[in-house]
C-alpha cells in the first residue's frame, strides 16, 4: 500500500531559479525545464502562459496580459504567482492525478533568511505537497558536479545562476563556508542594457541583452578574432528603431562590475576557507556550476584571479536539479545534506 501511494506521489526535487525552473522525478530523471515566467490576464487574473509560451510574452504583451517572473535573486518577490507556477509544473507532471501529494526537495540560495525560507516550503505545501524538504543550492551543484561531498576532504563550488553566485567549501556532508552574492546571469543583461542606452543611446529589452551575452559575452579576453553582434533597439534622441555593431570587447566592459562581484565572492571564500581545507581545494580545483558557467571566459578570469586550478561541471545547466535528484533516490541515505527542520 505505501508503495503504491509513494508511486501515485511521485518524489522530485525543484530546482526553484530566477531563471529556469527544473523539476526532477524520482525514477525519471530531469522532467522539466522550463523559465520561471508566468503570463497573466490582470483583469481576470487567470494564467495565460506559463514557462517557454511566457518568455517569449516578455516586453511583447497588451496592456491587459502582465509576463511576471515570481522569483528575484533566488527568492520569492511573488508568493502567490510562485505557488501557482509550482502548482502548474506539479500537475503538469502528475497529469489526472490530483491527489499526488508527492515529498518535495527544493534547492535554496543558501543566504536566504528564514522567513524566505519558510516563504519557499510553504509554497510546497500550498502546492500540494506532502513534505517539502530543503537544501542549500551549493551543496545540491556540488553534488551535482559529481563531487565527494561526504568525504573529509575539501571540495570548492561556485554556483553562478539567474539571480545569485553561490560559492562554498564542502567537507564532511556539510558546508564549511560559503558566500552568498546576489549578483547572476539577470545582473549582466542588467549591465548590458545600461551599457547600450549610455554608449549608443539606444534602449533595449531584456531578451535583447541576454541574447547578446550568450552570443558574444565574455568575461577574459582570448586571442583570435573579436566577435561582433548586431543589436536592434529604440534610439532615445529620435524615437525610431536603429541599429548598431557591438563588439565582444564592449560587452566585456558592460558586464565588468558584475563579473568582479563574482570573482570577489570567490576570494572571500577562499580568504575564510580552513587551512587544512585550502590545500585540498588547492589539490582538487574549483568546480564551476550554473548557467553563469557558460559565460565564455570565466573559468580562465577565476584561474586568472585566485591561481587556482578551475574546471567547468559537464553538466553545468542542470547540476543543482541532478544533486537535489540524487537526493532524492536516495532519500536515507542523503537526508543529512538537507537543511534541518527548523524548530518553532
Amino acid at each position: 500500500m505505501t508503495n503504491n501511494l509513494a508511486f501515485l506521489g511521485r518524489d522530485m526535487a525543484v530546482d526553484l531559479g530566477t531563471a529556469n525552473t527544473l523539476v526532477y522525478v524520482r525514477g525519471r530523471g530531469i522532467v522539466l525545464n522550463e523559465p520561471s515566467v508566468v503570463a497573466m490576464n490582470a483583469s481576470t487574473g487567470k494564467i495565460v502562459a506559463v514557462g517557454i509560451e511566457a518568455k517569449q510574452m516578455i516586453g511583447r504583451t497588451p496592456s491587459s496580459i502582465t509576463a511576471v517572473r515570481p522569483l528575484k535573486d533566488g527568492v520569492i518577490a511573488d508568493f502567490e504567482i510562485t505557488e501557482r507556477m509550482l502548482r502548474y509544473f506539479i500537475q503538469k507532471i502528475h497529469r489526472r492525478r490530483h491527489f499526488a501529494k508527492p515529498r518535495i526537495i527544493v534547492a535554496v540560495p543558501s543566504g536566504i533568511t528564514s522567513v524566505e525560507h519558510r516563504a519557499v516550503k510553504e509554497a510546497g505545501y500550498q502546492a500540494g505537497a506532502r513534505r517539502v524538504n530543503i537544501i542549500e543550492e551549493p551543496m545540491a551543484a556540488a553534488i551535482g558536479a559529481g563531487l565527494p561531498v561526504h568525504e573529509p576532504t575539501g571540495n570548492m563550488v561556485v554556483d553562478v545562476g539567474g539571480g545569485t553566485t553561490e560559492v562554498a567549501v564542502i567537507a564532511m556532508g556539510g558546508i564549511v563556508t560559503s558566500q552568498s552574492v546576489r549578483v547572476g546571469g539577470d545582473e549582466l543583461d542588467q549591465s548590458i542594457m545600461a551599457f547600450v542606452k549610455k554608449e549608443y543611446s539606444l534602449m533595449i529589452g531584456e531578451r535583447t541583452a541576454e541574447e547578446i551575452k550568450v552570443a558574444i559575452g565574455s568575461a577574459f579576453p582570448a586571442g583570435g578574432e573579436e566577435l561582433h553582434a548586431e543589436i536592434r533597439g529604440r534610439d532615445l534622441v529620435s524615437g525610431l528603431p536603429k541599429t548598431v555593431v557591438m563588439s565582444a570587447a564592449d560587452v566585456r566592459q558592460a558586464i565588468e562590475e558584475p563579473v568582479t562581484a563574482i570573482v570577489d565572492a570567490v576570494r572571500t571564500t577562499l580568504d575564510k576557507c580552513p587551512p587544512e581545507l585550502s590545500g585540498d581545494v588547492m589539490d582538487r580545483g574549483v568546480a564551476v556550476t550554473g548557467g553563469g558557467a557558460l559565460l565564455d571566459g570565466l573559468d580562465g578570469r577565476l584561474r586568472h584571479e585566485t591561481g587556482m586550478p578551475i574546471h567547468v561541471a559537464e553538466n553545468a545547466l542542470d547540476s543543482v536539479a541532478v544533486g537535489s535528484g540524487t537526493c532524492v533516490e536516495n532519500y536515507e541515505r542523503l537526508s543529512q545534506v538537507l537543511v534541518p527542520e527548523r524548530r518553532r
